[in-house]
């Protein structure tokens, strides 16, 4: 599951099964061939991702000094603290829409064909022919795109309206989790989400220790165990944090979630108390507190915690399905020119014969039906809302609906030994080629051979392989 229950965190640039490495693809496609297929894709996206790098400068990260419970003293300004995992604003919704479905060969085919109605010498049938239908699938399309960015709004907006309790001189007021600032003191109750990356300074437990939940952070789900700063935790009342002055050096924020290095000073001392800080002073973002009530100091919020910044940027998913069909839709394509020129031979090049090849290709153009992709999309959707409304799998949500018809390719699952058992039962639901599928497993028993071994029950289309975890 991706950083920050982020709906996005698999998406790959085309597709999430596509593990090949780019650099080998590319090198296989060279001049005329590679421009046409996957090289003016890649020309639009260097070139926007120019143009962003130069309007939008980077900031840059440094350490920082923060004091107990006073944000009005933090040197820089840092960014809100609120989730966004929307692919869209209102402004680049239209565009970013219009630009993920015309890089596909299939659309970008049936738009050329369409334009090319407004030339007279090419026009032959009426214009609503052919633009109905492309208007058709892009109304279907961006309604559903509007639907799914609606609800990423919708899950965003109740994260950032959650209510803590913040601790100031006056006692706990109640403030949303997009208003925490860098420098407050948050209270966390036992099983509710720490809302920011914290330092941790007092506990309710005796201990002055607490564990936390990180499955959503790193899918560990067993317990850590995080202690408290000793200086804090020591003061008789929870009021006595503003009676003193002290405050914490923390190092720039990072990606690495396994460690952290500051230091905690407090100044009202003769002489002053210094206390080292490491990952088990940290309480990070998206975290639960699985035991007690903790009280810490945000010292990251927003961009800059290290969940947000582990979660890569929302992108459209692709799946094997649409790939498919944009290959099959090349291939007709290709035929369609070679049956075209077939035509123009036969007429022996008579006249502006380039002009009546293009009309030839307009002729044959319903070879490559738009009603597939106007069935495909609707199909989507359909399969979706079946999905959620289904009672044998309750609380079901389709938060991607481009994809759904990809769990109908699972042949086999594989998962590592956290939070499961030492016995792992691989059900091969249907194998058109058990030998490939073996060949994978052997593929995979040589990468690791120190921890797993296989034995293969049959070798049925439908069969059961055990594999062992040597623990």
């Amino acid at each position: 599951m991706p950083l920050m229950m982020s709906e996005e965190g698999f998406e790959n640039e085309e597709s999430d099964y596509h593990t090949l490495p780019r650099a080998r693809i590319m090198q296989r496609k060279r001049g005329l061939e590679w421009f046409v297929c996957d090289g003016w894709k890649f020309l639009c996206t260097s070139c926007c991702g120019w143009l962003i790098n130069i309007c939008r400068r980077k900031k840059e990260l440094k350490a920082r000094t923060v004091w107990l419970g006073c944000p009005e003293k933090c040197e820089e300004k840092h960014p809100r603290n609120s989730i966004k995992n929307q692919k869209y604003n209102v402004f680049t919704f239209i565009p970013g829409v219009l630009y993920e479905q015309f890089k596909f060969f299939l659309n970008l085919y049936f738009l050329v064909i369409s334009c090319s109605q407004f030339v007279p010498a090419l026009k032959i049938g009426y214009l609503y022919t052919y633009w109905a239908p492309l208007g058709f699938v892009l109304a279907v399309t961006m309604t559903r795109e509007a639907i799914d960015e609606f609800r990423r709004f919708q899950r965003d907006k109740e994260v950032n309206s959650q209510l803590y309790s913040k601790l100031t001189v006056r006692g706990k007021v109640p403030v949303k989790s997009s208003d925490i600032q860098v420098g407050d003191l948050i209270i966390v109750e036992k099983n509710q989400r720490i809302p920011s990356d914290m330092v941790f300074l007092r506990t309710s437990e005796k201990a002055g220790s607490c564990f936390i939940r990180t499955d959503q952070l790193d899918g560990e789900t067993d317990w850590k165990l995080k202690v408290a700063v000793s200086c804090t935790q020591r003061l008789p009342a929870l009021g006595d944090l503003f009676s003193i002055s002290a405050y914490v050096y923390a190092q720039k924020p990072q990606m690495d979630i396994h460690s952290f290095e500051g230091t905690f000073t407090r100044e009202d001392t003769d002489p002053p108390i210094h206390e080292s800080l490491s990952i088990e002073n940290t309480l990070w973002a998206s975290t639960i507190v699985a035991s007690g009530t903790v009280i810490g100091v945000v010292i990251y919020t927003g961009k800059e915690t290290r969940s947000v910044m582990n979660t890569s940027d929302p992108k459209n998913k692709v799946g094997l399905l649409d790939l498919e069909l944009n290959r099959l839709t090349k291939a007709l394509f290709l035929a369609l020119v070679a049956l075209s020129i077939v035509m123009v031979t036969l007429q022996g090049y008579v006249g502006p014969w380039y002009r009546n090849l293009f009309r030839f290709l307009l002729l044959f153009s319903y070879i490559i039906p738009i009603s597939l992709r106007v069935n495909l999309d609707m199909g989507k959707a359909v399969y979706g809302w079946m999905m959620m409304k289904d009672e044998n799998i309750p609380g079901t949500v389709v938060r991607t609906s481009t994809i759904p018809e990809e769990l109908g390719r699972l042949v086999y699952l594989l998962t590592d030994k956290t939070g499961a058992s030492p016995l792992l039962f691989f059900l091969l639901l249907y194998c058109q080629n058990c030998i490939s599928v073996l060949k994978q497993l052997e593929f995979l028993l040589k990468m690791s051979p120190n921890y797993f071994t296989i034995t293969v029950k049959g070798l049925s289309y439908s069969g059961i392989l055990r594999i062992r975890m040597k623990v």
